[in-house]
């Protein structure tokens, strides 16, 4: 289903109120997705960035050339598709005024639930003024790249953040800021005894895979699996920093499409329970399957969720044994036995 902001980004354009970029024009677009063609007329090249597996794996469908990270510079312009997280889609503007040159178009487009309102005043106060159109339930902005963005690009590129002395992550990336009180709760029932292979589904910045390597020293070695790129970058890095002698591998994966190759003694899980802004459990529900799939006979999930998320029937289908190991006021842990 194509999302109503990306009908709102092409829309200046499709209505004659913003020219038809020529032939010949490379333009920039980043979080990219599939769903919605350019309007008749829009020649220019279009160059998508696109860091989420799922969404890049539908623009790969439909043969649109993608990368998951900021390629090239002296675009003649950009369009950008906002999403929920602030921070990404600030860093985004960002790297338009970096790469596009000067006097390019820059059009962003979001929805209410996106922080378009809020992103149009942020823009006017950093002095990034130029117009807006509403259409689709969302709003479309569009300014010329000035001269001299060097302070705008200031305050809104992101910046990493250090978490927990130990940790490093950048706006976009799940709790980006502070180690999630889930996780911290799964990575306290972690077996200290556990001397096999393990898994991370959805390992985010890694704090959960460099926890298992605190708990459990003896393990053999762990695969981090990670749909969102920057964040799997991140976690790269943070193995590196807190544990380089446990082996690591690490996997730009859709865990709830592809299917990894090796099977596994332990998976730990902390997965995602929202598909934009509505909660949406049928997502942990594809990855138990997955992590089902992907254990060795007698190997043993341990995932962590809300409270009010009804986990339990898809474990007791997929696995062998199942219950709970603990709970607190937010969260419970969950194990599934093959």
């Amino acid at each position: 289903m194509t999302r109503d902001a990306l009908k709102t980004l092409f829309h200046p354009f499709a209505s004659g109120t913003l020219g038809m970029p020529g032939e010949g024009e490379r333009y920039l677009f980043l979080g990219a997705e599939a769903g919605q063609r350019p309007p008749e007329g829009f020649a220019a090249s279009l160059e998508a960035v696109q860091p989420l597996r799922s969404l890049y794996r539908g623009l790969e469908a439909v043969r649109q050339p993608v990368t998951p990270l900021i390629e090239g510079e002296d675009f003649d312009g950009a369009l950008i598709l906002m999403n929920k997280h602030k921070g990404e889609n600030e860093n985004r503007i960002a790297e338009a005024l970096r790469r596009v040159r000067t006097g390019g178009l820059i059009v962003v487009a979001g929805s209410k639930e996106d922080g378009v309102q809020s992103m149009r005043k942020r823009l006017d106060q950093l002095g990034l003024t130029g117009d807006s159109m509403p259409k689709y339930h969302g709003l479309a902005i569009w300014f010329a790249r000035p001269e001299d963005p060097a302070e705008a690009i200031a305050k809104l590129a992101a910046k990493p953040v250090r978490v927990d002395g130990r940790f490093t992550a950048a706006p976009g990336m799940f709790s980006h800021d502070r180690i999630d009180d889930g996780s911290e709760l799964l990575a306290s029932r972690i077996p200290e005894d556990f001397n096999g292979h393990a898994a991370d589904f959805g390992a985010g910045w890694g704090y959960l895979s460099v926890m298992l390597a605190d708990r459990a020293p003896q393990a053999k070695g762990v695969d981090l699996f990670e749909a969102h790129y920057e964040a799997l970058e991140a976690a790269k890095e943070n193995m590196a920093e807190n544990c380089p002698n446990v082996p690591a591998r690490f996997y730009w994966f859709d865990l709830t499409a592809e299917t990894p190759r090796d099977h596994y003694d332990l998976i730990v899980m902390n997965p995602p329970f929202h598909e934009g802004h509505a909660a949406d459990h049928s997502l942990g529900a594809g990855m138990i399957r997955t992590a089902a799939k992907s254990l060795k006979i007698g190997g043993r999930l341990l995932m962590v969720a809300n409270r009010g998320l009804p986990y339990e029937p898809v474990l007791k289908e997929a696995f062998k044994e199942s219950g709970e190991v603990c709970r607190n006021a937010r969260f419970k842990v969950l194990f599934g036995r093959r």
